[in-house]
């Protein structure tokens, strides 16, 4: 076997990340648009999620990005150098999609190391950096299993190793967990977290999960119809929404009538303030958090028609008089009846709104 030097794009990784730029990115599919023009910045070492419904363009974002998608506009830019011409298999990218594929055939010590085989790498330091990895995941136990004596949490760990063992500039998540049931899920995503974090490693992790996206992620971009309508924390996103799309999407909200004077809108003849700059006037719709309405001794008029107990807060819907129904999150202390007339209040916290439909 011929034995070689590592290239730089298996040497160890650097501390110091690669930053990732997208500039004016199209994307064409028998003419429709899926990419419209998308910028899209992403820090040395940061996590990004590209968070949306099905069909916005996110996987199509990240499949340009690694090249599995050839753009019809725009530049990729990696570390400043535009690699959208550039194939897949030199843009030194890990990838990690929703199926785990894994060769049957291989245990997943061999699945490892199949990255560092292509590249070469002499077999000693190839099954060292396949031990490692898989200790980096938590699986050098289950190095001699073959992938059919795994769970699906476990076989994605090893897609994980894989990916990772080649040392590549930027990790691609593309839905990784979402074939998993909801404790594995919640346990990898947080693996991934810190696994990611220990590495210093550049990550798009593509998601419709929001929960996910905001539980790990140092920013999101949500995205609408091709393009990108809001990146910042998660804090930024949930308090102070820039667009409707990324108020309505983005955790829960009351979507209710009032009315824009002035940076005010009036909501069942309360004030609130508006968030953001307001350019509009007149009937509108305000996006009001569960957790921004409150049980009042007084205020509007309801009726309990469901509960729900959830551990650390009970989420409980009333109708109004006028058949609207809102929902209220609330300490667990606070118990309604169903059926039992109550009250209700806004807290008076700023909202987004958007034109009445």
């Amino acid at each position: 076997m011929t034995h070689v030097v590592e290239t730089p794009s298996t040497a160890a990784p650097s501390r110091t990340g690669t930053s990732v730029k997208l500039v004016g990115v199209i994307k064409d599919y028998a003419g429709q648009r899926a990419l419209t023009g998308l910028d899209l910045e992403i820090e040395p070492g940061e996590f990004i999620a590209l968070l949306g419904p099905s069909g916005c363009g996110k996987t199509t974002a990240l499949r340009a990005l690694s090249g599995l998608e050839q753009i019809d506009g725009g530049s990729i830019l990696i570390d400043d150098v535009d690699v959208a011409r550039t194939p897949v298999n030199k843009r030194d990218m890990g990838m990690v999609f929703q199926s785990y594929s894994l060769f049957p055939h291989m245990t997943a010590l061999q699945n490892v190391e199949f990255g560092l085989r292509m590249r070469k790498v002499d077999s000693a330091s190839r099954r060292s950096r396949a031990v490692e990895a898989l200790e980096m995941v938590g699986l050098s136990a289950l190095a001699e299993r073959f992938a059919h004596q795994l769970s699906g949490g476990q076989q994605q760990r090893v897609a994980l190793a894989r990916a990772l063992v080649t040392r590549p500039r930027v990790l691609l998540l593309d839905e990784p967990l979402s074939a998993l049931d909801a404790k594995v899920r919640v346990a990898l995503r947080d693996e991934i977290r810190r696994i990611q974090k220990d590495l210093g490693i550049t990550t798009l992790f593509v998601t419709h999960d929001q929960e996910e996206a905001l539980a790990v992620a140092d920013r999101v971009a949500v995205m609408n119809s091709g393009n990108i309508e809001q990146v910042g924390t998660p804090e930024e996103l949930y308090l102070n929404p820039a667009t409707a799309f990324v108020a309505d999407f983005v955790g829960l909200s009351n979507k209710l009538e009032g009315t824009v004077v002035g940076g005010v809108v009036t909501v069942y003849g309360q004030p609130l303030n508006v968030l953001g700059e307001v350019p509009l006037s007149g009937a509108v719709t305000a996006f009001v958090r569960p957790e921004d309405v409150m049980l009042a001794d007084a205020g509007l008029p309801g009726t309990v028609v469901s509960t729900s107990f959830l551990g650390s807060l009970r989420r409980t819907f009333v109708r109004l008089t006028d058949g609207t129904i809102i929902t209220v999150q609330h300490d667990v202390a606070e118990r309604c009846e169903l059926g039992e007339s109550v009250s209700l209040r806004f807290k008076g916290r700023p909202v987004a709104v958007a034109p009445k439909q």
